[in-house]
């Protein structure tokens, strides 16, 4: 089997030719794909990640060595003041010199480099995840009001409906004059609810074109998504959070400063070697010294430190910890609102739906029977549009709560 792969601009393409194709709609799959491509924050990651790997390569190097080039020992007195030929002191230098950290500062340089792109890397899978949960959201939020929207074609026809029903009555003498008022305020009420939802739909699609860009369908496609949620599974791996799985890398960088900083009561050195130039009259010469660092004072110079990276590793500890408990009260509160939203879907679909239709079928029977004023019937129909709408919300919320669940949990450890 041949395998073909393609270019990441060749891909964006491809999808962006899909959704020509498909009459300009944007399943979720396909927003996913296009939040990836365009976040910047990801791009941010990506560039800091490299930065990272760069860095790490000379972390255990040692310093450039120095160039040394002057003169020593000049007369400037005398007759042979500023000459560098005629004393048997003056000297024209030039000589080498190289610094040498001790060997635990340079390995711990090394492992606080590699630490750092290691929190690199999983403060990019972070922000990766981030982006898709909020676009998925953002997906959501803007899809549930797509499909309340879609409703108002049943209502406004279902409007002209009771508008011809009531007409009709008024013909035949069998209603007040007043009941031909009743449509028109229930179609300038259901006006109302559509600018509104006009509204939201504007400021979901403003956040949605934040992760896909401007170019961004005017309609979407698919259903609400649906995702397995293993509650039991979350509660047991709720320290595989994200968040909380970067303060592993975070804290052995915190450690390998605090190693560097240990190393620096060990004395680092460095080695010179010079060639001194004299006057004709005069043998060359050269010198070759050695020095080092004398940590004497650690009370004062070197323990502050190592204290202080310390206290910072003891601060990512508690922060953690802080971070644990947040995480934990989150998922709990999720989990139960994500169980109360699936009973009330249940209820929403099988009884509160059902019923407010069984009451307008009711009530405009007894309408037409003249057993019951026009104003039940209206009443029972708003009850009925608000049940509809109300279970539109309830499903794209429980999608919602969902979401984050997944995104964070499940998705995490694919």
């Amino acid at each position: 089997m041949t395998h073909v792969r393609l270019h990441p601009g060749w891909l964006l393409l491809v999808l962006l030719s899909s959704l020509s194709a498909q009459g300009a709609s944007l399943s979720l799959d396909d927003a996913l794909l296009l939040a990836e491509r365009n976040a910047p924050s990801l791009l941010a990651q990506s560039e800091k990640v490299a930065a990272a790997k760069s860095a790490a390569i000379p972390a255990g190097e040692l310093p450039d060595p120095k160039l040394n080039l002057g003169l020593q020992s000049i007369p400037i007195e005398g007759e042979d003041r500023w000459t560098t030929q005629r004393d048997n002191m003056s000297m024209q230098v030039v000589g080498l010199m190289q610094e040498v950290p001790n060997r635990d500062k340079r390995r711990a340089r090394i492992e606080t480099a590699q630490a750092a792109v290691e929190r690199a890397d999983a403060e990019a899978g972070v922000e990766r995840l981030k982006v898709r949960s909020a676009l998925a959201q953002a997906w959501i939020a803007t899809y549930t009001l797509q499909r309340k929207l879609a409703m108002f074609d049943d209502f406004y026809r279902e409007n002209r409906l009771l508008d011809a029903t009531v007409r009709a009555r008024l013909a035949g003498g069998g209603a007040s004059t007043v009941d031909a008022v009743a449509p028109r305020q229930e179609a300038a009420l259901l006006d109302e609810q559509k600018d509104d939802l006009l509204r939201q739909q504007a400021q979901a699609r403003a956040a949605l074109k934040r992760w896909i860009g401007q170019d961004a369908p005017e309609s979407l496609s698919g259903d609400f998504p649906q995702w397995s949620i293993d509650a039991p599974h979350y509660l047991q791996a709720l320290h595989q959070h994200p968040e909380l799985a970067a303060y592993g890398p975070m804290t052995r960088e915190a450690e390998a400063l605090v190693r560097e900083a240990v190393a620096e009561k060990k004395p680092d050195w460095s080695w010179e070697v010079d060639y001194q130039r004299r006057g004709r009259d005069f043998d060359d010469m050269m010198t070759l010294q050695f020095s080092f660092d004398l940590p004497l004072f650690s009370g004062t110079r070197q323990d502050p430190k190592i204290a202080a990276r310390r206290a910072q590793v003891r601060q990512l500890d508690a922060e953690r910890e802080a971070l644990s408990r947040e995480h934990e009260q989150q998922l709990e509160d999720d989990l139960a609102e994500y169980r109360r939203l699936q009973r009330a879907v249940e209820r929403s679909r099988g009884t509160l739906v059902p019923l407010a239709e069984e009451k307008v079928r009711l009530a405009t029977a007894g309408y037409r029977a003249g057993k019951l004023p026009l104003g039940e019937v209206v009443g029972a129909r708003q009850q009925r549009v608000e049940a509809r709408l109300r279970q539109i919300d309830l499903q794209g919320s429980m999608a919602l709560v969902a979401a984050r669940l997944y995104f964070t949990y499940e998705e995490a450890r694919t």
